[in-house]
C-alpha cells in the first residue's frame, strides 16, 4: 500500500462523508446519491447527456453543489479539475452553437446542471466503497479497498466544441494536448512506419471502445450505434434524430466495414510498436500518455506513468491512428498495452468534437484489485 494511494482514499472519504451528510436531511437525494457497493449499477457508465445516475447538481443548494465539488476535485489533479469544470461549461456553449434547439427528452438538453454524483457503499478506512461523477463528456470512477485507492479508470473527458473563441487570439481548448501530441506523432511516422501505424485513410466517428463496461472476446470490439449509449432507449423522433446523425456522419467521413475493421478493438494492441518508434517519437508517446494519466493527482498519476516509464515497459505500447493528418480532418488514434488503454476520437461537427478516454483493460472499476482482495479474504 502506497501512501499517495492511502492519502488520496482518505480525502476521498472525508469528502464524501460531507457530501452525504449535506444529503442526509432531504430523503430523496440521499437515495439518488448512496448505494449499495454490490449494484450492478457501479460498472454502468455513460458520456452521453443522459442520466447518468445519482444526486443531480441541479437538484442541490449551492453548499451541496460545492461538496460535489470538492469530491471531485480530490480524484483529479488541479489541471484534471479545471478541465472537468471547462468541460461542464461548455454545454452552455453548444446550446449556443445548435440554437437552444436540442432536447434529448429533457427540459435542456444541453444542460450544465445534469450532472450526477453517486456513491457506492459506505465510505471509510476500511470495507470497499467506490464514487463516481458523471454527465456530458465526464465520467469519473474511482474505488477504494480498506483506506487505499484501487482504481481509476474508465476515466472519460470530451469536448464540444472542441475549439471555440475567446476574446484574443487564442481558442478555448480544454483537451489541446490530447490532440495535438497525437497529432505530431502521427505526422513523424515515416512511411514504413505508417504501414502499420495509420492503417486507414477514414476515421470512425466514435470511441471503439465507447462505453461498454467491459470489452469483448476474441472476435474484437467495433463502435456501438449512437442509440446504444443512452441509459434508456429512444423511441419515436429522438430514435430517429440519433440514427440521422449517426449516418450523416458515416456518409460525410465515408466510413465504411473496411474503415472500421482497421480499428477493431482486440485484447492483443493493433498498430505500431513503440519498439519500432525512434527516440524523439518514443518522448512523445511518453509526453501522450502522460496527458491521460495526469488526469489525476500527480502523485498518483507518476505510479502509472512508472507502467510506460522504462524502455522495456514502452516496447509493449502500440499507436494506431486513422483518418486525415491535418487540423479540421476527422482523426481517430488510441495507445494500447497490455493493461492501459488511451482512445481519442474527434470526427463530428466538422472534426470539432473531442472524445478521450483513459481505461485500464484489467482493472476498470477496480475489477482486479477488487478479484485479488475477495481471493485474499477467502
Amino acid at each position: 500500500m502506497t501512501s499517495a494511494r492511502r492519502d488520496a482514499a482518505s480525502r476521498m472519504a472525508v469528502a464524501a462523508d460531507r457530501l452525504l451528510a449535506s444529503l442526509a436531511t432531504k430523503s430523496e437525494l440521499l437515495a439518488d446519491a448512496a448505494w449499495p457497493f454490490d449494484d450492478e449499477e457501479r460498472e454502468r457508465w455513460f458520456y452521453t447527456p443522459t442520466d447518468h445516475g445519482g444526486a443531480k447538481m441541479s437538484d442541490l443548494r449551492s453548499s451541496q453543489q460545492r461538496a460535489v465539488m470538492q469530491l471531485l476535485a480530490s480524484g483529479l489533479s488541479t489541471a484534471g479539475y479545471v478541465t472537468a469544470s471547462t468541460i461542464i461549461g461548455l454545454d452552455n456553449v453548444l446550446d449556443h452553437v445548435e440554437g437552444w434547439s436540442r432536447d434529448w427528452g429533457r427540459e435542456r438538453g444541453r444542460d450544465p446542471g445534469s450532472y450526477y454524483v453517486r456513491v457506492f457503499g459506505i465510505p471509510g478506512e476500511t470495507g470497499t466503497w467506490s464514487w463516481r461523477f458523471g454527465g456530458h463528456h465526464i465520467s469519473i470512477n474511482h474505488l477504494i479497498i480498506d483506506g487505499e485507492l484501487a482504481g481509476v479508470t474508465p476515466l472519460f473527458l470530451g469536448a464540444d466544441p472542441a475549439s471555440a473563441p475567446l476574446l484574443g487570439p487564442h481558442p478555448l481548448r480544454p483537451l489541446a494536448g490530447a490532440e495535438d501530441l497525437g497529432r505530431e506523432l502521427a505526422r513523424s511516422l515515416s512511411t514504413e512506419q505508417r504501414v502499420l501505424g495509420i492503417p486507414s485513410a477514414v476515421a470512425p466517428i466514435d470511441l471503439v471502445g465507447v462505453n461498454r463496461p467491459h470489452f469483448g472476446g476474441g472476435y474484437g470490439d467495433l463502435p456501438l450505434d449512437l442509440l446504444a449509449v443512452w441509459r434508456d432507449e429512444f423511441t419515436g423522433s429522438l430514435a430517429e434524430e440519433c440514427i440521422a446523425i449517426q449516418r450523416n456522419a458515416e456518409a460525410a467521413a465515408g466510413l465504411t466495414a473496411e474503415n472500421l475493421e482497421a480499428v477493431r478493438l482486440f485484447a492483443t494492441p493493433r498498430g505500431l510498436p513503440a519498439s519500432a518508434l525512434n527516440p524523439s517519437q518514443r518522448e512523445l508517446l511518453r509526453a501522450l500518455l502522460d496527458v491521460y494519466v495526469h488526469r489525476i493527482p500527480d502523485d498518483l498519476a507518476d505510479e502509472h506513468a512508472a507502467r510506460y516509464a522504462s524502455e522495456a515497459d514502452l516496447d509493449s505500447m502500440h499507436f494506431l491512428w486513422t483518418g486525415g493528418l491535418e487540423p479540421g480532418q476527422g482523426h481517430y488514434y488510441r495507445v494500447q498495452g497490455t493493461t492501459l488503454l488511451a482512445e481519442y476520437d474527434n470526427t463530428q461537427r466538422g472534426a470539432n468534437h473531442v472524445h478521450t478516454v483513459w481505461r485500464d483493460l484489467l482493472n476498470d472499476f477496480g475489477q482486479d484489485a477488487l478479484a485479488a482482495h475477495y481471493r485474499d479474504r477467502h
